[in-house]
């Protein structure tokens, strides 16, 4: 029979209970998933502009590396082979970047300021869209801006079948590596919770959301943008972060047995507008007026337009008549 313990605090006849945690359903699932969602959040911190000290104290006072290892402790001891050896290999390459984390941070951050972390934001992704690594999901294998709007549906799509909305807070855009990050990290929390109290049914559609959002989102882009950013960081906190991240991008796709079509370099074009054939289009004036004009006159708004533009001069002129 389960043993049960009662919530401090309660009287002995109105006592809650809850499960001890060697009752919790499978609780090598609900494991693995609470730390797979803690080393979601790490990288997504890692990659924001960091507007005040916050991420900065975290480094520095080992924490940045100590809850890295802790996580990735217990989900090496609750793989249960889950993701095959491929996933274990890349545990063990996570772990050695924690190692030179640390042996950066002790190095090169424990002195930081906070300006000396924004310049090495800074430094590699510059204050703008930066061609050479830039983290928005839709900059990647979409050559035209139609294709960049349907994609940033579907990521929208998921955020809303969640209930989940971009923060005020956050100033950045819905495709951001850091924003796709913290939404999976969101999921496998929920994941957790779900498996806790949800039922199997529930659980299995949180379960497969995360799949099809690696396979078909951040599976495909995150690998190419993070050899973009080795290469662009060359070094120092920045290249550990690329490192790290397309590491756990591998054991993702071994743990949830999904193969994306990651994307290569050829693929990488920042969208452009190409006119229908045959067509073109200017700023302003055109030939037969701008788009606008040409709009007005095929629903036969102009002549009611210019009406009222010459009711409008008779009144600006005053009344007119005879002495």
């Amino acid at each position: 029979m389960p043993s049960k313990q009662p919530v401090s605090g309660a009287s002995p006849s109105a006592a809650a209970v809850i499960p001890a945690p060697s009752t919790i359903k499978d609780s090598p699932a609900v494991e693995r998933a609470l730390n797979r969602s803690k080393l979601y959040l790490l990288i997504s911190w890692s990659l924001l502009y960091p507007e005040d000290e916050e991420f900065l104290d975290y480094l520095r006072c080992g924490e940045f590396v100590e809850d890295g290892r802790a996580a990735l402790d217990t989900l090496q001891a609750m793989l249960d082979g889950a993701g095959g050896e491929r996933a274990v290999q890349k545990i063990h390459a996570l772990k050695k970047q924690f190692d030179l984390a640390e042996t950066l941070i002790a190095s090169e951050c424990a002195n930081w300021q906070l300006s000396d972390l924004q310049s090495e934001h800074r430094r590699v992704f510059s204050n703008v869209i930066t061609l050479d690594c830039p983290p928005y999901e839709t900059l990647f294998g979409n050559d035209h801006v139609f294709a960049q709007s349907h994609v940033m549906g579907d990521i929208s799509g998921f955020y809303k079948a969640f209930g989940v909305e971009l923060s005020k807070d956050i100033h950045e855009r819905l495709d951001h590596l850091s924003v796709e990050f913290e939404f999976m990290h969101f999921l496998a929390y929920k994941e957790s919770y779900s498996r806790c109290h949800d039922g199997a049914e529930k659980t299995q559609i949180v379960v497969e959301a995360q799949k099809k959002f690696v396979k078909n989102h951040i599976g495909r882009w995150v690998p190419l943008f993070c050899r973009m950013l080795s290469k662009k960081a060359d070094s120092g906190l920045f290249r550990l972060v690329a490192d790290m991240t397309a590491d756990w991008m591998e054991f993702e796709t071994a743990f949830l047995g999904v193969a994306p079509q990651p994307y290569t370099e050829t693929d990488y074009r920042p969208a452009t507008f190409n006119s229908p054939e045959g067509q073109t289009y200017e700023c302003g004036a055109q030939d037969q007026g701008n788009e606008l004009s040409l709009l007005l006159n095929e629903v036969g708004a102009q002549s009611f337009m210019d009406g009222k533009d010459k009711d409008k001069e008779k009144d600006e002129k005053g009344p007119v008549g005879t002495a």
